[in-house]
């Protein structure tokens, strides 16, 4: 089954055309894993394969704003363990929460985000968590894009668990 959830991821999120990228540059290929995240037939599918990842003693799923949200969603519904929704910055209004829904404070929380590629963003976020009271170990992924990401998670003492490598997708798409 994992392979073929492989394929489908692949073949749901690899665009061909012209697309400009963050950095300015124009490429032919684009893989849009929003196009993934918003089916539900692959979502439930990653739930049902990521559910196993979950570290035992975790009391919330904190998905990251905005890819980590419905895998975090997902994996809630399928283990049963509430979850949280993290901005990038705490709200300036209201509540002025940086995370919605279950109380992270005090609570093993592991982070849930669709795609690594540098970590950058899950390291200012888990630095947030931390000075909110989280007790932060553990990164959920579907696709680990680039070890430089990997790297710099374990450096910071986080666990990352991926359910693919960019290059097993690629291999994955060659399948018939």
């Amino acid at each position: 089954m994992t392979l073929n959830l492989a394929k489908e991821i692949y073949d749901v999120t690899h665009l061909t055309g012209t697309f400009t990228l963050r950095s300015g540059q124009t490429s032919h290929e684009y893989f849009d894993k929003y196009l993934f995240e918003s089916d539900p037939a692959i979502l439930a599918q990653v739930a049902e394969e990521l559910v196993g990842y979950i570290p035992e003693d975790t009391e919330v799923l904190a998905g990251l704003e905005m890819g980590g949200i419905p895998i975090a969603t997902a994996l809630s519904l399928k283990s049963g363990t509430p979850s949280a929704f993290v901005r990038k910055k705490a709200k300036e209004y209201g509540t002025c929460k940086l995370a919605e829904g279950a109380d992270i404070k005090g609570k093993r929380v592991c982070v849930i985000e669709d795609v690594v590629t540098t970590g950058g963003q899950i390291l200012l976020s888990v630095h947030d968590l931390r000075e909110a009271g989280a007790v932060v170990e553990h990164v959920i992924c579907v696709i680990e894009r680039n070890p430089a990401g990997r790297q710099r998670l374990e450096e910071a003492g986080l666990t990352l668990h991926s359910l693919f490598k960019m290059e097993e997708l690629l291999a994955a798409a060659n399948i018939d």
